[in-house]
């Protein structure tokens, strides 16, 4: 089911009331199409992590070895010819052939919550606007599979929806591979006289919608039906790690985030089409080199296990793999033997969806303090996003306010290099 609350667009509009008209002798459908059209879809699902804090680039995607720059990390080679991590990923140095980096994204904010919503979003904030995040924007755009939430985000909030509205909202997990406490009864109501309660609120919610007709009410309903449907499905399971092979969980990490990774690979399995798993902890002011390292040694497994799993069974062909953090870390080490936030250059990881593994575009000069070569603005990144799902980014939906906003911020453009 299409989230498109506010989905008619001037394009559509003009599409379907006035086909027929022209405009120096061409049709108005051939004008509008050749402004904006969506490349054939490569991948059906995206998982992106979010490292919340301002993840080091020097000290993860973009060593510098022998610059005074480098810190106490050195590089080391990976499955992928010329391409070198730092060493606090080696199992996910095996799998570099499968994955590509992009190390000259040219940020614009150093402060976290500016920062994290245009990384998140595309667009700069506003005063008087909501712009909806990623996640909600692919959920638009792409059709529902099966019966979870179209987009799931786990251990942490995931941007608004803005003006897409509810129903392209991420359902959040708290605790990732633990039931959610909400989806079944409270104790001492049985199942009989809880789906009594249900009828009754459903009745009420439809007819205070016949009444009232507000939007806001009719997205309550659908909200309280879709949560009532998941409740009874048997897709549920894809929550729950508790039947999940131990060796998994064990080669994940038994940690939120290798559970959370693992969860993700199941969710994608069951249809979600976008699910976003939250790690925080790199704001480094001080001993960063001891933080970085112990996220190394949570986060490899896990990274590492996912990208494995998902290449052997195929689904990595339709998924798009894509951790993203809201700026880097300054190549200065400061007297606290940390790295503070530095906005001018940082780096992402991919893979999937089309991505060709074990390249890298673009770099930073020599000690990772600018761009180099081939700068890439973050609403770039969420044109590629866009590219890799078949989704035309310039495409125009109308806010309740009637105001026409795109999906991808104008001159974001895909990095077309990434994709086969």
């Amino acid at each position: 089911m299409h989230c498109h609350d506010y989905a008619v667009t001037r394009r559509s509009f003009i599409k379907d009331t006035m086909g027929v008209a022209t405009l120096l002798g061409m049709p108005v459908g051939s004008l509008l199409a050749a402004k904006g059209t969506a490349a054939p879809a490569k991948a059906e699902h995206v998982i992106l992590f979010w490292n919340g804090g301002g993840m080091s680039h020097i000290d993860t995607w973009d060593p510098k070895p022998g610059r005074p720059t480098q810190g106490e990390f050195e590089p080391i080679k990976t499955s992928a010819d010329g391409v070198q991590i730092s060493e606090i990923f080696p199992q996910l140095a095996n799998q570099m052939h499968h994955c590509s980096l992009i190390r000259s994204i040219a940020g614009t904010n150093g402060d976290h919550g500016r920062a994290t919503y245009e990384l998140q979003t595309g667009y700069g904030q506003s005063a008087n606007l909501v712009h909806p995040g990623l996640g909600s924007m692919v959920v638009h755009e792409k059709e529902r599979l099966g019966d979870l939430p179209a987009f799931v985000s786990v251990s942490g909030q995931a941007p608004r929806a803005g003006y897409l509205g509810q129903k392209c909202a991420a359902y959040f997990v708290g605790q990732p591979g633990e039931p959610d406490p909400y989806l079944k009864f409270p104790a001492g109501i049985s199942e009989i006289r809880g789906n009594k309660r249900l009828d009754v609120l459903a009745r009420m919610n439809r007819r205070s919608s016949a009444k009232y007709g507000a939007k806001a009410m009719k997205a309550n309903e659908s909200a309280v039906e879709d949560a009532v449907a998941l409740m009874s499905s048997p897709a549920l399971k894809a929550f729950e790690l508790k039947h999940e092979n131990p060796k998994n969980i064990e080669r994940y990490g038994d940690t939120d985030f290798g559970r959370g990774a693992l969860m993700a690979k199941r969710l994608v399995e069951t249809g979600v089409r976008f699910v976003q798993v939250n790690r925080g902890g790199f704001d480094t002011h001080s001993n960063n080199f001891e933080a970085m390292r112990a996220h190394g040694e949570i986060m490899d497994p896990g990274l590492a296990s996912l990208i494995e799993d998902l290449a052997s069974s195929g689904l990595l062909e339709k998924t798009l793999v894509l951790m993203l953090s809201e700026f880097g870390r300054t190549p200065r080490i400061n007297e606290n033997a940390g790295r503070d936030h530095h906005a001018k250059v940082f780096s992402c990881f991919l893979a999937g969806g089309g991505v060709k593994g074990g390249q890298i575009i673009g770099s930073s000069d020599e000690d990772g303090v600018m761009p180099a070569e081939r700068p890439v603005k973050p609403h770039d990144i969420h044109a590629s996003v866009c590219h890799s799902l078949g989704i035309d980014g310039s495409k125009e939906v109308m806010t309740p306010l009637d105001r026409p906003m795109r999906l991808i911020r104008e001159g974001g453009e895909p990095v077309n290099e990434l994709f086969v």
